[in-house]
């Protein structure tokens, strides 16, 4: 039934042969590439939200004339500024904690498992 299809080949093995997408030696450690995979995804995500906000509220910040309008734009402005500094201010936490616990930035953004 799949061979209609005909042969797919994994698409990482093409673009980064031995990348830690396609296999992970550690134990468990498919487990933390596919948690890193949907973190980076809902950033993604809550950044082009955030994006849109920005741009929505500006159009009614421009097209309305009453005061109270253009304090709700303001406020959904800052509301996304706010979300996008939250976002930012993240990785830079997870960063400097990482560093002084474990003496590696990325240890806590990249964690790795060690075992049998």
């Amino acid at each position: 039934m799949l061979s209609i299809f005909g042969n797919i080949e994994n698409p990482f093995d093409t673009l980064s042969p031995g990348s830690s997408y396609t296999t992970s030696t550690d134990p468990g450690g498919g487990l933390f590439i596919l948690l890193n995979n949907l973190l980076k995804l809902s950033i993604v995500i809550a950044s082009i939200y955030a994006f849109i906000n920005i741009i929505i509220a500006g159009y009614g910040f421009l097209s309305t004339t009453e005061p109270k309008e253009i304090g709700k734009a303001w406020s959904r402005i800052w509301n996304a500024m706010i979300g996008l500094l939250f976002i930012a201010g993240s990785f830079v936490l997870a960063a400097i904690f990482g560093y002084i616990i474990f003496g590696d930035p990325s240890a806590l953004l990249v964690p790795k498992v060690y075992g049998p």
